[in-house]
Order: structure tokens, then sequence, then C-alpha cells
């Protein structure tokens, strides 16, 4: 008998779900990944290895993190201090979860928008990290078929998360580095116009504040705009504010919770957020999500949805504890927003001595950074060739921009908060020794007068690489010396 193929053999014995590619993990965002995995890098054991630059996670604070568990033992059942809890803690819990957990997260919420806004802890529904949420907030608003508008460009995740087990489409709002990638009243009408046309009913917007892969956060104007655009459309607004204490600098984040307080004949029914204390706190590993929804049916039945992602008890208890010392808390945060404003400061100030050109933002985990002028062609195809060349060649696992479904080949989403100021060095130093090895080969082929050109982007961008240097041949022959690992597939 002639043997089966893998994919053939998923197809005779498993469902079309388990089957098929629905969860979105054929894309260059989680090749990136694959391609650390095999080789990561290690100051001592593989210095050559692949530097992780593509998790948006915070790792600045660990050190404050570790001291208040060290100081407050009592706040694990699984410690002599806290052991005499085991019992009450271990055993079966609701769904609706402890009732210090849902106190304790709603008074977080608070703070890290300013205490500006009061949340309800009765309406606060846990779920396993924001996957689980986002997925359950598709299942609750919209049937297989419908669809969500999502603003460009947008985590590659969701892709996974709204789609795969729900059947939802995702409706792309095209935006434009022109205007810094705002959202714009005729994006969302012509992705409204694309979605009837392609017989998609549009059950919501979602909306990622501060903006994940962009780092931006939305002004006041633009959320009073966006609500009383889904409002008149009668259409849920989703607002992930997963990344809501990771402003620094000069940057703002209002909450959608906040608006909808200025605008009293709000339908508030269609208003719904996402959070976790993934980015904020730097706990993904924990999975705290929360789906916090302003209609009431929604709650009830996100609440029984909650079953299949719980968070444990005993990370119920402990976050209750930590999340109640405001002494802590305040402190965290503040630390928190000092240190990844130092960090974005390294980064970018590494990059402008390069030439490098970034989107300027104050916000998040990652910068956006321009790499338009390094590509053969303005293509998503040359996109792909460089992005090889940096995950394989320099060793840096950056996102492309493709992957976020941006509309313009060249820009790249880089993670900073995940690794110490060691690492961040070294990053620096390879793609300087990068940028060095590009212009000369650009003044070997380029006139004297050509290699001095500079071009100046839009004024809300640094400023980005001379015209001059351009990757040659000899990057991307296919004779070149680059790795052409399986894992890395020029899918986007």
């Amino acid at each position: 008998m002639v043997a089966l193929t893998a994919e053939k053999q998923d197809q005779n014995i498993l469902s079309r779900m388990a089957a098929g590619d629905g969860h979105g993990e054929n894309s260059a965002y989680f090749d990136g990944w694959k391609a650390y995995e095999d080789n990561p890098f290690h100051p001592i054991d593989r210095p050559d290895g692949v530097i992780q630059m593509g998790l948006a996670e915070n790792q600045l604070c660990g050190d404050l993190m570790r001291k208040w568990v060290l100081e407050h033992p009592e706040a694990s059942i699984c410690t002599a201090e806290g052991v005499n809890q085991f019992s009450d803690i271990a055993i079966f819990q609701d769904y609706h979860g402890l009732p210090e957990f849902r106190q304790a997260v709603a008074k977080f919420m608070e703070k890290t928008r300013n205490n500006k806004v009061k949340f309800d802890p009765d309406r606060i529904v846990m779920s396993g990290g924001a996957t689980g949420a986002h997925e359950t907030v598709a299942f609750c608003l919209a049937n297989p078929g419908d669809g969500f508008l999502v603003p460009t460009p947008y985590y590659p995740g969701f892709d996974r998360d709204l789609r795969w087990r729900t059947g939802v489409n995702l409706v792309p709002v095209t935006c434009h580095s022109s205007n810094g990638f705002k959202i714009t009243m005729e994006a969302l009408e012509a992705a409204c116009e694309n979605a009837r046309e392609s017989n998609i009913p549009v059950k919501g917007l979602l909306i990622t504040n501060p903006s994940n892969p962009l780092g931006t956060t939305l002004d006041r104007e633009c959320l009073k705009s966006l609500v009383k655009f889904t409002n008149d459309k009668g259409i849920h607004l989703i607002a992930d504010e997963i990344y809501a204490a990771t402003t620094f600098g000069e940057s703002e984040f209002i909450s959608v919770a906040e608006v909808i307080e200025e605008i009293p004949e709000c339908n508030r029914d269609l208003i719904h957020i996402v959070y976790s204390l993934s980015k904020d706190m730097g706990l993904p590993g924990l999975r705290v999500g929360i789906v916090y929804s302003y209609n009431n049916r929604v709650v009830q039945i996100a609440r029984k949805m909650s079953s299949f992602g719980l968070v444990s008890s005993q990370t119920q208890h402990l976050i209750a504890k930590m999340l109640s010392d405001d002494d802590f808390v305040d402190e965290f945060i503040r630390k928190s927003k000092l240190r990844l404003a130092a960090r974005h400061a390294e980064l970018t100030t590494g990059l402008d001595g390069l030439g490098i050109g970034w989107l300027k933002a104050g916000a998040g985990l990652f910068i956006w950074m321009d790499l338009r002028n390094l590509l053969k062609t303005a293509t998503f195809d040359s996109e792909m060739e460089l992005w090889r060349v940096i995950v394989h060649k320099v060793k840096l696992n950056v996102s492309p921009g493709g992957s976020c479904h941006c509309n313009e080949p060249g820009w790249f989403r880089v993670c900073f908060a995940n690794m110490d100021h060691k690492t961040m060095e070294t990053a620096l130093e390879r793609i300087r020794v990068f940028t060095s090895q590009l212009e000369e080969e650009s003044l070997k082929q380029t006139k004297p007068m050509m290699a001095k050109r500079k071009k100046c982007w839009q004024s809300s961008l640094r400023l980005s690489f001379k015209d001059t240097r351009r990757f040659e041949e000899g990057f991307f022959s296919p004779h070149s010396p680059v790795p052409q690992s399986p894992l890395v597939r020029a899918q986007i």
C-alpha cells in the first residue's frame, strides 16, 4: 500500500478544523519564533544564536515581582505561611472567580487608567489570557461567516485567536503611513463596503489601544468617533486594552471606558473591553485574561463559556493578594514606565545613530521600524527576502509588517522589553555591523554623490535609511550563504 502523506492522513482521521490551517501559524511571524527556538541566543552557551525580538513581553520589572513574592510568602498556598488556606483554595470554585480576585483586578484596571473610571467587579469575567478572552467575545458576538473590522497593521495572533475555532472573518481597515497609520472614517466605510461586496455581515469593530504593533495610542476625539461609528451602525466595539499601563514619556492612554462616560446617548450594550495581566504586569505565564462587558447578557454567557479556560484558583489567590497591595502596585507601575522609557530610548537612539527610521510612538513593548528603503522593490516578496536575511544572517527575530497585514512593505515590529541590557547592546551591535556592510556594498557600486543622498519621510517619522543602502545580489541570490531553512517560508 502506498504510504499516505501526513496531510492526507490528517484529512482521513482528523476533523476539518484539526487538519486545516485555520490556526494562522503559517506566517512569517510564527516562523521567526521557530527559527529562534531552533537556535536561541545565550551570551555564553550560544553567542551566535538568534536574539528574540519578536516577543512582546515585559521582563524589565521581574526584580520587583520577585521581591514582593519573597516578602509575601503567605500569598501562595504552597508555602508554610500560606498552606492553611490550601483546602479552601484548592477545592472547586464557581465560574465567577474568587470575589477578592475580581475586586483586585477591577481596582487595578482603574489604576492603569489613572483612576478616571470605575469598573464593576461583577462584570469581570476571567479567561485563560487575552487569547481566550478574545475568542470568548467572538463566540458571544458573531456567528461563523460574520466579520469584525480590524484596523491594520494588527497583531498576527488575531488570525488564530478570533478566527480559528469561531469561523469569524477579519475584515482589514487599511491604514497608511502617510498619517501615522491613524484610523479614518473613510477607511472604515471602505472596509464596510468591502465586507458587503464579499457578503460578510459585519458584527463589530476591534481596536487595539495602545496599538500592537505600532505602539501608538488613540486620542479622545478618535475614540469618540469610533464609538459613534459603531453605535450608528448598530455593531459592537471591542477594545483590546492589554497595553494600558505601558505608556511612557508624553503619551497618554485613554480607555474607551472613560470616553463613553462623556457620551450619554451611547448604547453601552455594544461596548466590550479585553484585558490581561500579561503585558502591564509581565505575567503572561499566569494566563490571566479578562472580559469586561457593559452588556449583561454577554457577561452571563461569557461567564458560562469561561469554564473552558478558567484562571486557576491558586493564581487568583496570589493575584488578589498582590494587586491589593496599593504601595506595591503604585511603585510597580511607576518604575515600569520609567524602565520602558529608558529601554525605548536606548533602542531608538541606537537606530537613529544608524539612520534607521521608526514610527514616533510612546507605548507598548516594541517599535515599528521603517526599512522601506532597504527593499530591492516595493513588494512583500522583497520584504520577505530582507526578513530572511535579518533572521538568518543578522540573527534577530523581528516580525515583518506583512505578517501584521500592513499594506505597505518594509515595516517591521521590533520588541525591546523581553531582554536584558547586555542583550540589547548585542542586538544593536549586530544591526550596526550589518548596516556598515550595506554601506560598503553601496559605496562600491554607487557614485559618491548618490551615496550622500538622504530621504526624509513624513514628519511623524524619524530619519529613514539613505536611499543608496540597498541589498545587492550577494545578499538575496539563491546562492547566498543565508540558510534557506524549511522553517522559514515566504508566506504572509
